[in-house]
């Protein structure tokens, strides 16, 4: 037992040392993503939250028998070609994947096949640390930029302010309002997955709630950054440019992600209320 103790330490810290020497560069590239890229500023929390819930599983992983699996080895090797092809390709975001294929294929084959079941969900949960890739980006921000840009126009239009849309650009009467990707939901929409995923996971019962409380977050981005738009469009036509502009554009950021946070907590409180018994 002690000798296979000392061949399971011994494997850990020769997997830890390869794979910091693979990784470090895709790890410190992504850190720099967090740092630099609003969109993914939640990236610092989630290896925090991810560590929080494997805390909570703590007692069932103390009494857990390591079994190792050859399975394990096989998806490790699928996720070096994965960073291999990424590599060539100079494909960062299939590069950032393979990592946790790696992770994940070391894990089993060192400890077993039930203990990864045992992590799976904060195991799973550190994907949203991996920044998306700029074409897929792209792909979704610019249909939210037009639905926003398009909503806000005819909600403004129906209560007598005199506005033009082209594109995402809104024309008033003083002023023209880009609808940015910021204003799009796409970060919203980034940021509160990770944190809809999350608060599903430790309030509600069973995959159906839970999978309603994620997609919910979809939604309630739009939402509250159309709110942002109609505001800053009212605001700008009533009192001018300079009050829609500044510190009430940043703010009115914070504000309208708080009010998707509260927005998202009453859908989790009012799910986990449904089918129970009064």
């Amino acid at each position: 037992m002690k000798r296979q103790n000392n061949v399971t330490i011994f494997l850990v810290v020769l997997f830890i040392g390869a794979f910091g020497f693979l990784y470090w560069k895709s790890i410190y590239d992504m850190v720099w993503d967090w740092y630099n890229d609003p969109n993914y500023s939640h990236g610092f929390l989630i290896p925090f939250i991810s560590g929080y819930f494997l805390w909570q599983r703590k007692d069932d992983l103390k009494s857990s028998d390591f079994v190792p699996s050859n399975m394990g080895l096989i998806i490790l090797i699928c996720g070096l070609i994965f960073y291999l092809i990424g590599n060539i390709a100079g494909e960062l975001f299939t590069m950032k994947i393979s990592m946790l294929v790696v992770l994940g294929g070391a894990i089993i084959f060192i400890c077993g096949i039930g203990f990864f079941k045992m992590i799976m969900f904060p195991f799973l949960y550190l994907i949203f640390m991996i920044p998306l890739p700029y074409i897929l980006y792209d792909s979704v921000a610019f249909p939210l930029k037009i639905f926003v840009s398009k909503f806000s126009v005819d909600f403004l239009s129906q209560i007598g302010v005199l506005v033009l849309r082209e594109g995402n650009i809104i024309h008033l009467a003083d002023i023209s309002l880009e609808v940015a990707d910021a204003c799009s939901g796409i970060r919203s929409i980034i940021s509160l997955l990770a944190l809809s995923t999350a608060l599903a996971y430790l309030t509600q019962e069973g995959w159906l709630k839970r999978g309603a409380l994620i997609v919910l977050a979809v939604p309630i981005a739009v939402i509250v950054n159309s709110i942002r738009v109609i505001g800053t469009g009212i605001l700008a036509d009533k009192y001018g440019s300079e009050v829609a502009q500044g510190f009430f554009h940043e703010f009115a950021g914070l504000a309208i992600f708080g009010i998707a946070i509260v927005m998202l907590i009453i859908s989790a409180i009012l799910l986990r209320k449904i089918g129970k018994k009064s």
